[in-house]
C-alpha cells in the first residue's frame, strides 16, 4: 500500500502515517516545518519525507513527483494539512488571516487531490481521506475562517465522491472533535484570552457538549483513517464521519 499524508510531521498527521506504516504501507509525508521533519526522519528513515507548503502548487507537484506517484501508483491520500486560523469576532479578523486559513485548509486539499485523482482513476482504485472537523458540521463563533474552510472540505469531499465513484475511488471526510494535544491547547489559550476567561473554563465548555467527556486522541483519528482505506470500508464514500464522542451541543465561543 502506498500512502501520502500531508502535514505528517507532527500531531494527527504523524499519528496517521505511523498507523499506516504499522499496516506495512510505504509512507510519504510532507510538512512545512523542517525541524519536525528532521525528527521524523531520524525515527523513520525509510519514509519519503519532503518539506512542502501545500498552498504552493509547485511544492505539491514536487512532493508527488518525489514519491514517483505517476510511475508507482497511489493507494491512499490523506489530506491532513490545516491551521487554526485567527480567533476572534469577525470584524476583528484580518483578510490575510482569513485567506491563509482557507488556503492551507481547503486550497491545499484541492491541489493534492488534483494530483492524486488521475493516478487513482487509471488504477480504478484508491481512497482519499480529507480531514475536516466537527467545525465543518456546525457554525463556530469566533472561528469563522476555520469553520468556513472545514465546511468547504466537506463540499469538496462529496463532489469528488460523485466524480470518482465510477472509477472505484472512494472519498470521505473525517470530522474530529477537539483532539488532545498541543494544538487544541493553543486554540483554547487564544480563545480564553479573546473572551477574558481562563483556559480551564474554556476547556470545560468544549467537553461539556460531548456525550463522552474527553478529547479524542490522535491515534483514534488514525485508526479511523486506516479503516476507511481498508477493504472493510469499500462501500463507504461521500461521507463526513464525526469522531468526537458525540457532540450534543457545540461549543460556540
Amino acid at each position: 500500500m502506498r500512502v501520502m499524508v500531508s502535514a505528517g510531521g507532527s500531531g494527527i498527521g504523524l499519528a496517521i502515517a505511523k498507523a499506516f506504516f504499522k499496516e506495512g504501507a510505504q509512507i510519504s509525508i510532507c510538512d512545512a516545518d523542517p525541524m519536525a521533519l528532521d525528527w521524523v526522519q531520524r525515527d523513520y528513515p525509510d519514509w519519503s519525507i519532503i518539506e512542502a507548503d501545500v498552498t504552493d502548487e509547485a511544492a505539491v507537484d514536487f512532493w508527488f513527483d518525489a514519491f514517483r506517484v505517476k510511475e508507482k501508483g497511489l493507494d491512499v491520500l490523506v489530506n491532513n494539512a490545516g491551521i487554526a486560523g485567527p480567533i476572534g469576532p469577525v470584524e476583528e479578523i484580518g483578510f490575510e488571516g482569513w485567506k491563509k486559513c482557507l488556503a492551507v485548509g481547503l486550497d491545499g486539499q484541492f491541489l493534492c487531490a488534483r494530483r492524486a485523482v488521475p493516478v487513482m482513476k487509471r488504477q480504478k482504485a484508491g481512497s482519499i481521506i480529507n480531514v475536516s472537523s466537527t467545525s465543518g458540521l456546525y457554525g463556530v463563533g469566533l472561528r469563522t475562517p476555520y469553520s468556513a474552510a472545514k465546511w468547504g472540505v466537506i463540499g469538496l469531499t462529496k463532489s469528488l465522491a460523485i466524480e470518482l465513484g465510477p472509477f472505484n475511488v472512494r472519498v470521505n471526510a473525517i470530522c474530529p472533535g477537539s483532539v488532545a494535544g498541543e494544538r487544541i491547547e493553543r486554540v483554547i489559550a487564544a480563545e480564553a484570552e479573546s473572551r477574558k476567561r481562563t483556559p480551564d473554563e474554556v476547556r470545560a465548555e468544549y467537553v461539556s457538549g460531548q456525550s463522552i467527556k474527553r478529547f479524542p486522541e490522535a491515534e483514534e483519528i488514525a485508526d479511523l483513517c486506516v479503516f476507511l482505506a481498508s477493504d472493510k470500508a469499500k462501500m463507504i464514500s461521500g461521507q463526513a464521519l464525526p469522531i468526537d464522542g458525540n457532540t450534543e451541543t457545540y461549543h460556540m465561543g
